[in-house]
């Protein structure tokens, strides 16, 4: 199992303008080149494909420029995030057809630049992640329609996907409509019906807030004050039901409240993984997603992290206590 981590928190909930600028790719990458434990390092990369760390419409040479930096780093490249979100290529996945049509534009930039990343030998493993780019506000106006537009649109993603190798996996990020639940999450899976190219990205933050129902009280799992036995139940529930689907996995920590910035409003909180108020056991409840991660194609898992200040992201023991905690739960997989 490799061990990546995560490009995009110098990105997500950034602004130049702001007093938390965008962290540029370079800087992350020496921050993860740094990190060591015990010997041990992290192996790849995932990225976001979009400004400033990527433009998705860069020549081919300048990929491969890229892919060269990041190679001489001694990194593979693993996930790729498709620029799916409106301000970026995409659009919503459920709007009108000129936003799906976008949607289905930001899986052929994607793709493109998968291709040459893997003909460059820099990536041989990973997906392309992306998300439904729509709001739960919106997609509860007709969750039946909104379900079914949503399924089409990433059946015809999934197509785009496979005639390129690729396969793609949607993260239950309770801030996108129809993913904005486990149940959303499931129903939008199976009337996709193409677990071939379509499945499910599992990020311990975001799936914590699965079980309380935040966006989907009706659906939560837990009610507030739970006992530990009542949180293994139905953390067994939230994991039968969606590691079949799952086919990418960000190990992460969550305090149990809600953050976000922009689009990414009302979102699972990442805190960092000794964090005091964390609540999740990461090694033992990464266990549970990852049963038989082979067979589903999983070669590496990855950290995220989002929205930590800039003086966070830039302290060197930051990605050594993630390292450590991803390390554990690799060795967990080989008890």
């Amino acid at each position: 199992m490799k061990l990546h981590n995560a490009m995009w928190p110098g990105v997500v909930g950034k602004d130049d303008a702001s007093d938390q600028p965008t962290i540029s790719l370079d800087k992350m990458l020496d921050l993860t080149a740094n990190a060591s434990v015990n010997g041990e390092k992290y192996d790849g990369v995932d990225l976001f494909l979009f400004h400033p760390h990527i433009d998705p419409e860069a020549s081919d040479d300048a990929i491969r420029s890229m892919a060269d930096k990041i190679v001489a780093k001694g990194f593979n490249i693993g996930s790729l995030v498709a620029p799916v979100w409106g301000g970026t290529i995409g659009d919503s996945a459920f709007g009108p057809a000129e936003a799906r049509e976008k949607f289905l534009k930001a899986i052929h930039y994607a793709c493109r630049v998968a291709k040459i990343l893997k003909e460059h030998g820099a990536r041989q493993y990973g997906v392309i992640r992306i998300d439904s780019s729509g709001s739960p506000e919106e997609f509860s106006k007709d969750e039946l329609g909104n379900t079914k537009l949503l399924a089409n649109t990433f059946r015809e993603a999934g197509k785009i996907a496979g005639d390129h190798g690729e396969r793609l996996a949607a993260e239950g990020e309770i801030c996108w409509g129809g993913m904005h639940s486990w149940k959303h999450m499931l129903d939008t899976l199976e009337e996709t019906g193409s677990p071939e190219t379509v499945g499910f990205q599992a990020d311990l933050a975001h799936t914590y807030l699965y079980l309380l129902g935040y966006n989907a009280p009706e659906q939560a799992l837990l009610k507030e004050g739970y006992c530990e036995e009542e949180f293994w139940s139905a953390y067994k529930t939230l994991t039968d039901k969606l590691r079949p689907w799952t086919i990418d996995f960000h190990v992460a920590q969550n305090d149990g409240s809600v953050h976000g910035s922009g689009s990414h409003d009302k979102t699972g909180r990442h805190c960092l993984a000794d964090h005091p108020s964390g609540k999740l056991d990461i090694t033992r409840c990464s266990q549970m997603w990852l049963q038989d991660y082979a067979s589903r194609g999983i070669e590496h898992i990855c950290w995220d992290g989002c929205m930590f200040d800039n003086n966070v992201l830039e302290e060197g023991k930051t990605w050594e206590t993630i390292l450590g905690a991803m390390l554990d739960v690799k060795a967990g997989l080989s008890l």
